[in-house]
């Protein structure tokens, strides 16, 4: 792995996909962070160096809305991509507001590659 590669900061409380993007990531050369929860993503986005953070919107202790409103006003020029698996409820709304991409769960991995890619100008 190159020292020149992005950091991506995953937050998904779901192992089974934190573990896929995790590892979809790695092997396309990204340096990854990851949170199983709104709580610990919460406390690592203050604390952390990245260049783009994934988010679920739903989770457990602090939603992906609670953590794009701290990204957005700490660090607003960090690109931001929502995932959920619910469609237009409150959270999303206010997500695709906060966030540049909202992804709806299931999506394919090629596609948020390739958002993750275009939004660090790769």
């Amino acid at each position: 792995m190159k020292n020149t590669a992005k950091t991506l900061f995953i937050i998904e409380d779901d192992n089974q996909v934190l573990s896929m993007m995790k590892n979809y990531f790695e092997y396309l050369g990204y340096r990854i962070l990851t949170a199983s929860n709104g709580m610990e993503g919460l406390k690592m986005v203050t604390s952390k160096s990245y260049d783009l953070v994934i988010t679920d919107i739903v989770m457990p202790y602090v939603s992906g809305v609670g953590i794009l409103t701290v990204i957005k006003e700490k660090t607003p020029t960090i690109p931001v991509i929502a995932i959920t698996a619910y469609g237009k409820n409150p959270e999303r709304l206010a997500a695709e507001k906060q966030a540049d991409v909202v992804l709806r769960k299931p999506f394919e991995m090629e596609k948020l590659k390739d958002h993750v890619a275009k939004l660090l100008g790769n």
